[in-house]
């Protein structure tokens, strides 16, 4: 199926496995993070198969580190190879930060100041990635919770820049936009309307919740509640202006049911189909 085609999906977790194998929902689509699916058999692998059978699939990479001060693990990148290979995903994605620095891994998603120095070293591993995996991947913009010193690009600009350097298309994770426009204090529908339609291959709808410390006042993006009135905001006006594209609900923890989930699923599929109508 070609990435058109799809319409809106769901982050798939083993709990859902059974329910998501036998759904018929037209459009549906599931995406996982590649990490846990980096194995030689047994059956986790075999229900990604299974599912792969009936539903397009996509990867969501955490960990190759794109914007680290090293190429990625060239092991990292063969497993990743090995698993597209088996299940031809329709889209492949990844985050801009990094994991890993000074041979020391941090199992987190990190910013870094936006730089030219920065942009050409991510710039170097994005085309090594796309060429070891032998297909162009996506990148999704960070959220933030703090403000860094030293960027010499705005960060639209500088995503814009390296699409358009590497051939690498992006990822719009519309909740991180609502997370770090009130973290930061930009305008969240000013960041919306001015991200580039042309090399937008996917969007990411989740859930958030408030930092446990009242006195931060930060939004997390958590992935563990239900899409906030505020996204689904955001989210429609971004598909009036730019059209359909590929829409993924993600929950990450506190899993409801698989047809609560359908329910996120449904209203984003409904926005797209009156969308593409128009």
């Amino acid at each position: 199926m070609s990435v058109s085609a799809l319409g809106a999906g769901l982050g798939l977790k083993p709990e859902h496995y059974e329910a998501a194998h036998d759904c018929a929902a037209p459009g549906l689509w599931f995406e996982v993070h590649p990490e846990n699916y980096m194995l030689g058999g047994g059956p986790r692998l075999a229900w990604l198969d299974a599912i792969g059978e009936r539903h397009p699939l996509s990867l969501h990479g955490v960990s190759l580190s794109l914007a680290a001060d090293c190429p990625p693990d060239e092991a990292h990148l063969q497993h990743l190879r090995t698993l597209v290979e088996r299940v031809q995903p329709v889209l492949v994605s990844e985050h801009l930060a990094w994991s890993a620095w000074r041979g020391q891994y941090n199992p987190d998603l990190l910013p870094f100041p936006r730089t030219g120095a920065a942009l050409n070293r991510i710039v170097d591993n994005v085309q090594r990635t796309q060429e070891r995996l032998g297909r162009q991947i996506a990148v999704e913009n960070p959220s933030h919770y703090l403000h860094l010193d030293g960027h010499e690009w705005d960060e639209i600009e500088f995503l814009t820049e390296l699409s358009r350097r590497s051939g690498c298309g992006l990822l719009l994770d519309v909740n991180n936009v609502h997370v770090s426009a009130h973290n930061l204090g930009f305008d969240a529908a000013a960041y919306i309307d001015g991200f580039p339609a042309e090399a937008l291959l996917e969007v990411h709808l989740a859930g958030h919740r408030q930092d446990s410390s009242e006195l931060s006042g930060l939004l997390i993006d958590s992935h563990d509640a239900p899409i906030a009135d505020a996204i689904w905001s955001l989210y429609e006006r971004l598909i009036e202006r730019i059209g359909p594209r590929p829409t993924l609900i993600e929950r990450d923890d506190q899993l409801p049911t698989f047809a609560e989930l359908l329910v996120e699923r449904d209203h984003a599929q409904r926005l797209l189909e009156r969308r593409r109508a128009v």
